[in-house]
């Protein structure tokens, strides 16, 4: 039982990460290189899409760690565990903080009522993202060193 837990989350945990890393590192690269309406408008679409499904991973990835620290309290590696959980809370608030209220906006805006400073918001945004990403790289990675 213990061995299917570990396995998915740390697959759960691992999917989450590499879409992060994706969106930060490919898809805002191929958005921004669009034409400035297409820019904005891929932004907004990404940010109602991947807004809707996000909460539920990041919270998801969190619940299954936490599962597996009080189910393998006493294996080797619990310590890895309870630190990966606590980066994702870490990322969890982090979004809800920094990345959750500019999305908000973001997902709102057209081309006729985005604000002025609409690049300088998503500008902001990508660089919270680079550090979240940074973050649940960090945990996904103790979630695999625990398993060795």
């Amino acid at each position: 039982m213990l061995s299917t837990l570990q396995v998915v989350t740390t697959v759960t945990v691992g999917l989450m990460v590499g879409v992060e890393f994706a969106v930060a590192f490919i898809m805002n690269r191929i958005l921004d290189a669009l034409p400035e309406d297409s820019r904005q408008l891929g932004h907004a679409h990404g940010g109602r899409m991947l807004g809707a499904l996000m909460p539920f991973w990041y919270v998801g990835s969190l619940v299954l760690s936490a599962i597996w620290a009080v189910a393998g309290r006493h294996h080797p590696g619990v310590g890895l565990v309870v630190t990966a959980a606590g980066l994702l809370i870490v990322s969890v608030v982090m979004s809800l903080l920094l990345l959750v209220p500019i999305n908000n906006r973001n997902k709102t805006w057209t081309p006729e009522n985005r604000p002025a400073d609409w690049q300088k918001q998503l500008r902001r945004w990508g660089r919270y993202h680079y550090l979240r990403v940074a973050v649940i790289v960090a945990a996904f990675t103790l979630l695999v060193t625990a398993l060795v």
